[in-house]
Parts: C-alpha cells; sequence; structure tokens
C-alpha cells in the first residue's frame, strides 16, 4: 500500500486540503478558476499536434526539450507569469507570455509529458508536470512558499527526485560560489504579490533564503564555458550566475545548437531588442555581453523512468547532494 508521503510525491498530486499559511483556513490550489491556471489552451493542443504529427517522443528527453523549446519562439515575454493570485499558489501555465523560467520548465514539462505514452493529452496533463518540478518535493498545497523560487534550490530538490542531474562539476573548470546571500524575494517583496498581500509570509521566506545561501553551488566561470560548449547538449538547462548578491542565478535558459555547429543560448530574453523568446549568441559570448554574468550551471534532464517518488529516497538523495546543508526539513515555513 502507497505511504501518504510516498502518495504526496507521485507526480501531479496536490494534497486537497492545506492549512493556508497565516489564515488558518482550508485551501486547495484547485480553487483557482482553470483560466486562471491555464492560459494558451489553442497553443497547447497545436504543440501536442505537431509533436504527435512528427513523433518528437521518439527523441531523447534533451531533443524534446528543444524541439518544443524551439516550436514556441516568438513568444512574447512576459514577467511574473507564475503570480496568478493574491493568496492561493498553484500550478500554473501561460502560453501567451512566458518567462525565462515558465520557458524551460514549460518545455521540459512537455517533453515529460508525452513521454507518458497517452492516446490524447489534456492541459492537465501538462500542470502536473509542472506541479513536480515547480515545487518542493512535488507537493503544492495551496502554500506559496512551497513554490521553488530559487533555481539553485531547482537544481537541488530535482535532482533529488531524478528529473534532472546537474553536470557542471563533471564538465571541468568548475568553481564555488562562495559567500553568497540569497535576498531578492524579501528585498523585491512590492513586487511579488503574493509576499505584497501576505506580509506573514516575508520573514518565513527570509528563513528560506538563509537555508537556501547555504547551498553548495558551482559553476563555470564565464571564461572557460568556450571550452565546455563542445560538451553540451541540446536541451540542457543553463542557470546563468550572476556576481551580484541577492541569488545566485540570474536568468536560465535552454542549450541548442544551430546548423552551424555553434552552441547557444535558447531563452525568454527579456532584453528590448527582443521581448521574446529567441535562440541567442553562443553561451559564451552571451555570458561576456554582460558585465554581471559570473558564468554557467548546467543540469541535464533525465527520462522519466528515472523519477523517485519514494519520500525517503528523496530526502536522502538531497542530504548527500547539499552535505547536509541547505535542505528544507519538513515544514520549515
Amino acid at each position: 500500500m502507497t505511504s501518504r508521503r510516498r502518495f504526496l510525491l507521485q507526480p501531479g498530486v496536490v494534497a486537497l486540503a492545506g492549512t493556508f499559511l497565516g489564515t488558518g483556513r482550508v485551501r486547495a490550489a484547485s480553487e483557482l478558476p482553470f483560466a486562471t491556471r491555464f492560459k494558451g489552451v489553442d497553443r497547447f493542443n497545436a504543440l501536442v499536434a505537431q509533436a504527435t504529427k512528427e513523433k518528437w517522443v521518439d527523441l531523447p528527453i534533451g531533443e524534446r526539450i528543444a524541439t518544443f523549446g524551439k516550436a514556441m519562439r516568438s513568444t512574447p515575454y512576459v514577467s511574473y507569469t507564475l503570480e496568478i493570485d493574491d493568496h492561493i499558489e498553484a500550478p500554473s501555465v501561460n502560453f501567451n507570455g512566458l518567462d525565462c523560467w515558465s520557458f524551460f520548465e514549460i518545455s521540459l514539462g512537455l517533453a515529460r509529458m508525452i513521454a507518458r505514452k497517452q492516446a490524447t493529452y489534456t492541459p492537465d496533463d501538462l500542470l502536473r508536470e509542472i506541479l513536480f518540478t515547480r515545487y518542493r518535493g512535488g507537493v503544492c498545497t495551496g502554500n506559496y512558499l512551497e513554490r521553488i523560487h530559487y533555481l539553485e534550490e531547482w537544481f537541488f530538490d530535482n535532482e533529488a527526485r531524478g528529473v534532472v542531474e546537474n553536470i557542471t562539476r563533471k564538465l571541468g573548470h568548475a568553481q564555488p560560489i562562495l559567500g553568497r546571500k540569497c535576498q531578492e524575494m524579501t528585498i523585491l517583496w512590492k513586487t511579488y504579490r503574493y509576499l505584497r498581500n501576505n506580509p506573514e509570509l516575508r520573514p518565513k521566506m527570509g528563513k528560506l533564503e538563509e537555508t537556501i545561501s547555504q547551498l553548495p553551488v558551482y559553476c563555470i566561470p564565464k571564461d572557460k564555458v568556450h571550452l565546455i560548449e563542445k560538451d553540451l547538449k541540446n536541451g540542457d538547462i543553463l542557470g546563468i550566475a550572476t556576481k551580484g548578491q541577492g541569488a545566485y542565478c540570474s536568468h536560465v535558459g535552454l542549450a541548442y545548437r544551430t546548423d552551424d555547429g555553434v552552441l547557444r543560448l535558447m531563452h525568454a530574453s527579456s532584453q528590448k531588442d527582443f521581448k521574446r523568446v529567441v535562440v541567442d549568441k553562443s553561451i559564451s559570448d552571451y555570458l561576456k555581453k554582460f558585465s554581471g554574468h559570473l558564468g554557467v550551471i548546467v543540469a541535464r534532464a533525465r527520462e522519466i523512468d528515472a523519477t523517485v517518488t519514494d519520500y525517503d529516497t528523496y530526502r536522502a538523495n538531497l542530504e548527500k547532494l547539499t552535505g547536509g546543508r541547505g535542505v528544507i526539513k519538513g515544514k520549515a515555513f
């Protein structure tokens, strides 16, 4: 019999009754209207139809991710697409506008979804994949702090659950990022509607940030990235490490090798010349373009049969990956 903890970690399982922090009310993420949680159904259906016709399911997962990403080129850049309500947190998808996070995560979610080889796919199928990767331990009960807000933690948590492997140190030339203080969410709280409308969440977010700041994060410095571009593959998830305080990463995108052999950054760009999903410069040239960029962190997606759903295995993996540091223990929030 599946234990409750194991059940909660199954992809797509939402705990239907959770205490909404700060109010004492029982809330469910599913209370939000579908139109709030999913935008662009026609675009979803068109992508699935194209993937089915062209048999993208037969591609390795990295190629599937990159193929879905490429199919979303020219989608307008829209910031804060995950901030969909003032109180209730829920998995969401917006094909009408993408930011850097939602672009890579939707590409990954679609690639994982079609690997399940169903006769048909619905928006709820994609929402289940997003739920599993976006939330700590794959669980969302409607609490904003259950969402993984920092890319560095996303890498650790999803590696512990078999979604990706952080290959940064395997590529060579990696260096630790030391003395970093994650505090972007609490400093810029006015820009996040959940933190703005629920002030009791801000000190709890601060405690999460203190823990995330302890994570053993490595990056490949930008002057060394040209040495490892040959080893990167389509669909690799690229965290752009920043020199500034506040977070380890300031941006994220996907690796994509064009026909000329150049390994490029495919991403939802907020730059005024783009403001859309683009296939950009080579990774090394992109990093050199901005003085604030420190380097790159690389995670490679794994096929869905590697997914960890046993809670104890997930926790053990997380402890090992972090060396016991930076692990969010239980209901720390």
